[in-house]
């Protein structure tokens, strides 16, 4: 507890008419919760706004799994993410969880889909933009279609992810696409700083790679990122390369790459001011934590998500369902 005095005027301005009074400031205390953005408040307490669907039928998660994949990469073309045959979002399949799901991206990119399955329907010809739940590819652990199809599979994405689901049990999800402050920001192989309360989603859960090997096309290559992020991190800084970022669901790997991605830009804009002399103040690591448990969980990721995967929805007339 800590205090501070303050003087009050009472009536007028005379001096002999200031009162002190002592105020004593009691520690944030703070709401054990996962997420205080997926909460209400009513009479009886705290009720839940959002939750991760459960499903019984496998297939049933598979469909709506997909979906939220096609999803992603329209969203991320929306935001000007798309950028030629470079990128990849991979997602394990709940069926065949040894297989995960891929396709293409921006007219070159491919969708990855993790059951060590994928589904793509044309990976070097088709837009963020265009892609639909049809339009992903099943592969196995060597990379190859689990059906017969005349599509081919983007080597370097499924290296990449390929090692993390395999590495990673937590991870369903991972998105990598070359996003234009990431990029940036990764060339000084370093972590953001905790400026902000959106930077601190990011408290002690990015990890940074520190080298560059090219493109990923050896399996060594993708190992080193898995080793970056270790038992526990979901998201990390490729120096030299940009961004990736991970979660249980496609809707909370997305959510955590748009965020990563504001972030370095924010970094960049605060480090060009403090260039000229101004000061930076950095959260603490308890407020840090705290916010990050609070706004950065699964649950919450996932939320973020589904105001822009339902506009998207909205904007394709369903298309992106299909």
């Amino acid at each position: 507890m800590s205090s501070i005095t303050t003087n009050t005027v009472v009536g007028d301005v005379s001096p002999k008419l200031l009162q002190t009074t002592s105020i004593n400031l009691e520690a944030p205390q703070h709401i054990d919760n996962d997420s205080v953005l997926n909460t209400d408040l009513d009479g009886s307490g705290p009720l839940r706004l959002h939750t991760v669907p459960t499903f019984t039928d496998k297939h049933e998660e598979r469909r709506w799994a997909k979906q939220h994949m096609a999803g992603a990469f329209r969203v991320f073309a929306k935001l000007g993410y798309a950028d030629g045959a470079s990128g990849h979002i991979s997602l394990r399949d709940p069926v065949k969880t040894h297989c995960f799901w891929i396709s293409k991206c921006a007219q070159e990119m491919t969708l990855v889909w993790f059951c060590l399955t994928v589904s793509i329907k044309d990976p070097y010809a088709m837009h963020f933009s265009k892609i639909r739940a049809s339009d992903l590819v099943l592969v196995n652990e060597e990379g190859r279609p689990v059906e017969p199809t005349p599509h081919k599979v983007n080597a370097a994405g499924f290296i990449i992810h390929s090692s993390i689901h395999k590495a990673r049990s937590d991870i369903n999800a991972a998105c990598h696409v070359h996003a234009p402050h990431g990029r940036a920001w990764s060339t000084f192989g370093k972590p953001i700083e905790m400026l902000n309360q959106d930077s601190c989603m990011f408290y002690d859960d990015l990890a940074v790679y520190e080298g560059f090997g090219g493109i990923v096309l050896a399996k060594e290559e993708g190992q080193h990122i898995v080793n970056a992020l270790g038992p526990r991190k979901r998201n990390a800084i490729l120096q030299n390369h940009g961004i990736i970022t991970c979660g249980e669901t496609m809707g909370e790997a997305a959510a955590f790459f748009i965020a990563l991605e504001r972030a370095c830009a924010n970094q960049l804009l605060v480090e060009a001011a403090a260039a000229n002399g101004l000061e930076k103040k950095i959260v603490g690591d308890e407020e840090a934590e705290y916010t990050k448990r609070c706004s950065g969980s699964p649950a919450c990721m996932y939320m973020q998500f589904l105001p822009e995967y339902n506009a998207i929805v909205e904007e394709s007339n369903g298309a992106v369902l299909q």
